[in-house]
C-alpha cells in the first residue's frame, strides 16, 4: 500500500463520522498523488500526510447566552487551527444550526491550500456555532456574539489567528464579537477582518468573493479564446458571494440568470435585477418569492433546479454539495463550458469527474472563492500599517491575485501531465508551498 493509501485508511479511520472532511482530503489526497509519488519516501520520513491532515488544535465550547424573554440558551462554538505554515491562521466564522465540528473540519483543511493559492503569508483555520442568526432580535445577536467571542478570544489574535465572516457571520456579527474582544482584552488590533468601514475594515471586503470568482473566470475564458461577454451564467445563491458574482458577471457583458436561496430559486431571462436582488436580501432579508412579485419577467420555482437553464457558465455559489451528478448532466446536455464554484465544495465529487469527462473546464472553491480571503488578508494589512486603501486600489490587487491564481493552478496541473484539471492544479500549487514551508520549519 502506498503512502497516500495509507494516510487515507487511517483518515477515515479516525474521522468516520465526519463525512465532509473525509470527502475534501480523498479529494485532496487523491489529486496530489503525483507530487507525494515522487517524494514519497522524503514525505514518508516527515509525516508530511499525517501532520497536513491533523489539526494543530481543535477547540470545541459552550456559549452560553440569555434570549428576550430571559431563558438561558446554550449552543457549541468551534475554532479548528488547521496549519500555519506560512502565515497566522486565518479562515471564517459560520453560525448556522448545521454546524458541527466534521463541518469546520472540512472549512479549515480547504482552507490551508486556498490561502496558499493567494500567494498570500495566511495560513488555514475555520470556526463558528451552531447558532442560527435568523429571526433573532440584535440584542440576541449581540449576546450570544458577546459570549462565543469571551471564550474565542483566548487563542486569536492579530499574529495568532484572524477569522472572518462567512455564512450567518456579517457586518453585525462582526461587530459584535470585535467590541466584545477590545473589551476584554484592551487593545485595538486587526484581530478579525470584515469589519465595518468606520473601524478598520476594507473596501471591496464585500464583493470580494464574488467579483474575484469572476475575473479567474474571465481570465480562463481569455486563456481558451474565449469572451465573457454575451455568455450566459447560471448562478446558484442569494447571498454575498451569489449577488456580487451576479454584478460582476454583468458587468463584464454576461447576462446571469438565476438565483436560488433555501426555500426556491428564480429564472429570469432578461437577467437578475441586482438592485432589486439586493433589496429583497440584503435590506429585508426576505425570500425569493418577493423578486418575482416585483419582477414580471421571472419566474420563481419551489426546491431545486437552478443547474437545469440552459447556460455557458454555471456558478454554485450557495453550499456544499448542491450540485449533484444528475445537475452536472443536466449542465453538459445544455450546452455549459465551465464550471467555477464561488461556495466550499459545492459540487460532489461524482458530479465534478463527470463535468471534467466532458471537458467542462471545471475550477474548484479553494481556487476559484479565494478573492474573499485574499482580500481579508489585504485588510490585515492594512490595519498592521494603518492605512486604507480605495476601492481601486484593493479591487486591482483582487484583480491580479485572481488573474496570478489561475495560471499558478494552470501551470501546476501542466507540470504534471494533468492540463485543463484544475482540482490537481489547485491541490498541488497550494500544497507544495506549505509542503515546503513546514519542511523548512523542522518538526512542528
Amino acid at each position: 500500500m502506498g503512502y497516500i493509501d495509507e494516510v487515507l485508511a487511517k483518515v477515515k479511520e479516525k474521522n468516520a463520522a465526519e463525512p465532509e472532511f473525509l470527502q475534501a482530503v480523498e479529494e485532496v489526497l487523491e489529486s496530489i498523488r503525483p507530487v507525494v509519488e515522487a517524494n514519497e519516501e522524503k514525505y514518508r520520513k516527515e509525516a508530511i500526510l499525517e501532520r497536513i491532515t491533523n489539526p494543530d488544535r481543535q477547540l470545541i465550547f459552550r456559549v452560553p447566552w440569555v434570549d428576550d424573554n430571559g431563558q438561558v440558551q446554550v449552543n457549541t462554538g468551534y475554532r479548528v487551527q488547521f496549519n500555519n505554515a506560512i502565515g497566522p491562521y486565518k479562515g471564517g466564522l459560520r453560525l448556522h444550526p448545521s454546524v458541527y465540528l466534521g463541518i469546520i473540519k472540512f472549512l479549515g483543511f480547504e482552507q490551508i491550500f486556498k490561502n496558499s493559492l493567494t500567494g498570500l503569508p495566511i495560513g488555514g483555520g475555520k470556526g463558528g456555532a451552531d447558532f442560527d442568526p435568523k429571526g433573532k432580535s440584535d440584542r440576541e445577536v449581540m449576546a450570544f456574539c458577546q459570549s462565543f467571542m469571551t471564550e474565542l478570544c483566548k487563542y486569536i489574535g492579530a499574529d495568532v489567528d484572524v477569522p472572518a465572516g462567512d455564512i450567518g457571520t456579517g457586518a453585525r456579527e462582526i461587530g459584535y464579537m470585535f467590541g466584545q474582544y477590545k473589551r476584554i482584552k484592551g487593545m485595538y488590533e486587526g484581530v478579525l477582518t470584515g469589519k465595518g468601514l468606520t473601524y478598520g475594515g476594507s473596501l471591496a471586503r464585500t464583493e470580494a468573493t464574488g467579483y474575484g470568482l469572476l475575473y479567474i473566470v474571465e481570465e480562463l475564458m481569455k486563456c481558451k479564446g474565449q469572451e465573457m461577454a454575451g455568455k450566459t451564467v447560471a448562478v446558484s445563491g442569494a447571498g454575498n458571494v451569489a449577488i456580487y458574482a451576479i454584478q460582476k458577471a454583468q458587468q463584464l457583458g454576461a447576462k446571469a440568470v438565476t438565483c436560488s436561496d433555501s426555500t426556491g430559486w428564480i429564472y429570469d431571462p432578461e437577467g437578475i435585477d441586482v438592485a432589486l436582488l439586493k433589496e429583497i436580501k440584503e435590506v429585508k432579508r426576505a425570500r425569493l418569492t418577493e423578486y418575482a412579485d416585483a419582477r414580471p419577467s421571472a419566474e420563481y420555482h419551489e426546491g431545486r433546479g437552478v443547474w437545469s437553464v440552459k447556460c455557458d457558465i454555471a456558478l454554485p455559489c450557495a453550499t456544499q454539495n448542491e450540485l449533484l451528478l444528475d445537475d452536472a448532466k443536466a449542465l453538459a446536455a445544455n450546452g455549459c463550458i465551465a464550471v467555477a464554484e464561488g461556495a466550499n465544495m459545492p459540487t460532489t465529487m461524482d458530479a465534478t469527474k463527470y463535468l471534467q469527462d466532458q471537458g467542462i473546464w471545471f475550477i474548484p472553491g479553494k481556487a476559484s472563492n479565494a478573492g474573499g480571503v485574499a482580500t481579508s488578508a489585504l485588510e490585515m494589512s492594512q490595519n498592521s500599517e494603518r492605512l486604507s486603501w480605495t476601492f481601486e486600489e484593493v479591487d486591482a490587487k483582487l484583480n491580479q491575485i485572481m488573474v496570478n491564481i489561475y495560471h499558478n493552478i494552470d501551470d501546476a496541473a501542466k507540470r504534471y501531465g494533468k492540463e485543463n484539471d484544475y482540482v490537481a492544479g489547485a491541490n498541488i500549487a497550494g500544497f507544495e508551498k506549505v509542503v515546503e514551508a513546514m519542511i523548512a520549519q523542522g518538526v512542528c
